[in-house]
């Protein structure tokens, strides 16, 4: 008897958990990124970076199963590298993949709850120490920034709210 007690509680749990769906996350780029992406960094290099982003917070919200059913719409305002980027060391000759500096990256955007409440986000972080900046890849300090947004968007933190 018990354990068609649990059997049936475990069915209830997963047909709830089937109704609600992932939330949709779309990641668009702001125009000042945008002119610096086709001046100075490279469009392809930020449109990974803006997939990037999209794939972390979809990540983050899968495992935590917050925010099902809504839709997360982000902006990619900002971004500095860690390292030269394909097309600064193609535009600039003498510069070099071993310089570094600090880095990081700025979001904004607004999630729109299944029962329609909006809630305005925003989120920057950027590296402050050169030390910590030596990142091995171009975009270190982005990954960090996007990482660390995507689990405060899973944790609910109320300081993503826009001031």
């Amino acid at each position: 008897m018990r354990f068609l007690a649990f059997a049936a509680a475990a069915l209830l749990a997963s047909a709830s958990t089937a109704l609600a769906a992932p939330a949709t996350v779309s990641v668009t780029i702001g125009p000042e990124l945008q002119a610096k992406a086709e001046k100075t960094y490279g469009v392809r290099d930020v449109q990974r970076l803006a997939d990037s982003l999209r794939g972390e917070v979809e990540r983050r919200l899968t495992k935590s199963g917050a925010h099902q059913d809504a839709q997360i719409e982000l902006v990619l305002t900002d971004a500095k590298p860690n390292r030269p980027t394909f097309k600064q060391l193609a535009d600039t000759p003498g510069l070099s993949m071993e310089s570094f500096g600090i880095g990081g990256a700025a979001i904004e955007g607004r999630l729109i709850a299944a029962d329609g409440t909006v809630t305005p986000l925003s989120y920057r972080w950027y590296e402050s120490d050169i030390r910590q900046a030596y990142g091995d890849w171009v975009w270190s300090d982005a990954e960090v920034s996007f990482d660390r947004f995507a689990a405060r968007l899973a944790r609910n933190d109320a300081r993503l709210a826009q001031r």
